[in-house]
């Protein structure tokens, strides 16, 4: 049996990977970090379906659930590893704390470093390795290519993830291992509803709050509108992850002209003053 390893399946991507892998034959090796949600998806998605528990922050828990993969599937090895686990994080940068800041990048930057390294030997990284290597997705995001306001802790650790993905996929030539970027737009999960309610508060007395208030609004109108179906999404995934010669990314964004082509054609400064003027951003917006 084709054994794969996805992180982050409570919910959302990893949810939605998990199941259509499964439907497709795979057995799946899924994070989480709740025994509830491990307890609740093994009785949803069936034998097929191993949970693991583990947190991206804690680096002895992801080794420890490698081991356990390592004893499960015996002489049989990984033909992938999705990195999807995460979770977001907004905010003014002039007004965040520095520890929200470095938690971001420390999970979506440092875990997913430690996941792939944890979980390497299972795809086929050592000398003498005689069957198929396996190979990696990691889910970025448009933020990867693009900045957002209020979002750059994410935008941050998803440029970096790019950068750490091209320079892990020419290492891993050497064991044949590929490494393919995945960076969808807004799709029909829970990702940005899972902020505090209290975050936008913490904002109250600095001249970011209305344009929060207007980020919020706007994020709320738009994602039900422009975002992509989950099951679809994840059907593209599959079928990428499934491709004999797959590029080495790909956006997956709702009605790509508009929400991708195009808006990578305009110049940068442009879309600066468009979205200050979305947000109310412009230095004479600013009450005195």
């Amino acid at each position: 049996m084709k054994n794969v390893a996805i992180t982050g399946v409570s919910t959302g991507i990893g949810y939605g990977a998990a199941r259509e892998f499964i439907s497709k034959g795979y057995r799946v090796f899924g994070s989480v970090r709740r025994k509830e949600d491990a307890v609740r998806l093994k009785a949803e998605f069936g034998e097929n379906f191993i949970p693991l528990i583990f947190d991206l922050l804690d680096h002895d828990s992801v080794y420890k659930a490698a081991s356990e993969v390592k004893e499960f599937i015996g002489n049989e090895s990984l033909c992938g590893l999705i990195n999807n686990a995460g979770a977001t994080e907004g905010g003014p940068l002039m007004h965040m704390s520095i520890d929200t800041f470095r938690n971001q990048l420390e999970l979506l930057v440092t875990g997913q470093l430690v996941v792939t390294r944890a979980f390497l030997p299972l795809l086929g990284a050592y000398k003498g390795f005689d069957r198929k290597p396996g190979r990696i997705l990691m889910i970025s995001s448009t933020s990867g290519k693009a900045g957002f306001p209020f979002v750059g802790p994410y935008a941050a650790s998803k440029h970096a993830l790019e950068g750490l993905s091209k320079s892990l996929r020419a290492e891993l030539l050497l064991y044949g291992i590929n490494v393919i970027v995945i960076g969808p737009g807004n799709i029909q999960t829970p990702i940005w509803s899972k902020n505090r309610p209290e975050t936008l508060e913490l904002y109250r007395d600095t001249d970011y709050y209305e344009p929060l208030k207007r980020m919020h609004a706007y994020l709320k109108d738009l994602v039900p509108k422009d975002s992509i179906d989950l099951d679809v999404f994840s059907r593209k995934l599959v079928r990428i992850f499934e491709k004999k010669n797959p590029k080495v990314r790909y956006t997956i964004v709702n009605k790509p002209i508009n929400h991708w082509i195009i808006t990578r054609l305009i110049p940068e400064k442009i879309k600066n003053r468009f979205v200050a003027g979305l947000f109310s951003l412009n230095k004479a917006k600013l009450s005195i």
